[in-house]
């Protein structure tokens, strides 16, 4: 697992505050219980001794095993009182006791010394909402992208079929030190937004840490960070497209493209490059597009680097509507 630190530290954040506050209103419940039968409470008070009884047995010395039978017997018989007592009062037995989202983990995340699975899909479910993705991620998936749009078209069909492939074999094998890239080809509405958060949402719920973004927003992010106003207490928004296990730029070439945004561009390829973490681009330009708007240091990388995929035929996106 590769769960971005920020976003593990959020949910962990907030399980532990819905513990507290379980245990908290619990505890409410029980003083009041307490104050209304007096009865219950010299029970619980003596319950609540058991285990300074097992502990006085256990260094005590002499017959340790007959005294924690006879501590076992009064824990067993206060028990059975308690429970009758409620019961004749018309009260749940539970009363008084946390009501846990996860009854298995308590909401502390953890069982049996292993990431409770509650605690691993709602990190999954903070990093959806992190990535970018958005609303997406509720219709688009690897199940819901149909080739049989592209039949009229046997080499768009073709083209589908062999990018449905290679990006589901890169999400299900993904390994974040892998470098491996996929570069999407292909003009408006014929499936690469799709397929490109089909990918981010199988990663994502593998346990990794997806970033995606429009190169547009990408590029006004890092505008803001050089040009705008210099605070120690603002977070470095541009991070997380270096830090992230997957980064997938959608929409490249739609931006206003000039020396600073080339720049950073390159930097952002080049540092992930280097570091082998692995990139998805889609773009509506084609080969030779790419070459006359970025720079021979770019576009060597691009296709020299990444497995392009390539789009053809015609709009899919309109002829769903």
């Amino acid at each position: 697992m590769a769960f971005s630190s920020k976003n593990y530290r959020t949910v962990r954040e907030r399980f532990e505050t819905k513990k507290s506050m379980a245990e908290a209103k619990a505890a409410s419940e029980l003083a009041v219980l307490h104050s209304d039968i007096p009865e219950l409470a010299k029970i619980d008070e003596k319950l609540s001794g058991t285990a300074l009884d097992i502990f006085g047995a256990a260094t005590s010395g002499g017959d340790v095993e007959k005294k924690l039978e006879e501590i076992r017997a009064r824990h067993a018989e206060l028990t059975e009182r308690r429970r009758a007592l409620l019961d004749k009062l018309g009260i749940p037995e539970n009363a008084g006791e946390p009501v846990y989202d996860c009854p298995v983990c308590r909401d502390t995340g953890f069982a049996g010394g292993k990431m409770c699975s509650c605690l691993k899909k709602a990190i999954v479910e903070e990093t959806l909402v992190t990535s970018g993705l958005g609303g997406l991620v509720k219709t688009q998936s690897f199940d819901s992208f149909s080739v049989e749009y592209y039949k009229d078209d046997p080499l768009a069909f073709q083209a589908a079929n062999d990018a449905l492939y290679r990006c589901r074999s890169f999400a299900e094998s993904f390994d974040p030190e892998s470098g491996k890239n996929l570069l999407l080809i292909g003009a408006t509405g014929l499936g690469k937004t799709h397929l490109s958060t089909s990918v981010a949402k199988t990663v994502i719920e593998r346990g990794f840490d997806v970033v995606y973004e429009t190169a547009q927003n990408i590029f006004r992010d890092f505008g803001k960070q050089q040009f705008g106003r210099r605070d120690s207490d603002v977070e470095d928004e541009t991070a997380r497209y270096f830090d992230c296990d997957l980064l997938i730029i959608d929409d490249l070439g739609t931006e206003l493209t000039n020396n600073f945004t080339v720049a950073c561009l390159y930097n952002i390829i080049n540092t992930r490059l280097n570091g082998k973490k692995p990139m998805i681009i889609n773009t509506n330009l084609a080969q030779k597009e790419l070459r006359q708007r970025y720079e021979d240091r770019i576009t060597s990388r691009l296709f020299g680097e990444f497995d392009p995929l390539f789009f053809t035929g015609k709009d899919v996106r309109s002829r769903k509507q």
